[in-house]
């Protein structure tokens, strides 16, 4: 699988159950959200402006697209958990299965931010990113088309201790029909 693959196979409307660990506050936490991941054109102003902001020619990149979410949490009922981010991947070398991914937003922190990621021959995305203050490493897999999961953790800085585990399955609402 390539990134243009994994990206098309990833968009539509999700919801999604996460479980989370907090391993510093010592709580576990639910989150129920809905996600859209949307695909965009290489030519959207908001692409175009992501790239230049991070030095990179935007003939290079592959399927960007945007994902938004919005969810509640058992830690805060009180809370709406929603946002949205551009991606954009780089790959290495084009046919490649390895590279970067660009976000207007970051997951550990809210700050533009860019992650090497690989997909893996079992078909696994792995994502990295690295900011000041902390690392993120996510892991998407499809068990079918319509049903993926996702492991996230977030490290310390130096990348040696987890602060959080997570554990998403994600349900796509609008199936995709299979080709007569």
């Amino acid at each position: 699988m390539d990134i243009d693959t994994f990206v098309a196979r990833s968009l539509g409307q999700w919801k999604s159950q996460r479980s989370a660990h907090h391993l510093a506050f010592a709580h576990f936490e639910e989150i129920r959200s809905m996600i859209k991941i949307e695909g965009l054109e290489k030519s959207d102003p908001a692409v175009v402006a992501l790239c230049e902001s991070q030095g990179v020619n935007p003939g290079k990149i592959a399927a960007p697209f945007k994902m938004s979410w919005e969810g509640e949490t058992d830690w805060n009922e009180d809370d709406v958990l929603k946002g949205q981010t551009i991606l954009v991947p780089v790959p290495s070398l084009e046919g490649t299965n390895s590279g970067q991914l660009l976000r207007d937003q970051g997951y550990a922190e809210t700050i533009p931010a860019a992650g090497e990621y690989v997909i893996h021959p079992d078909q696994t995305f792995v994502l990295t990113t690295r900011y000041d203050r902390a690392a993120a490493e996510e892991k998407i897999w499809f068990a079918s088309d319509n049903l993926r999961f996702r492991v996230s953790l977030i490290k310390t800085s130096d990348g040696k201790g987890v602060t959080t585990a997570s554990l998403s399955s994600e349900v796509r609402l609008s199936p995709k029909k299979k080709e007569e």
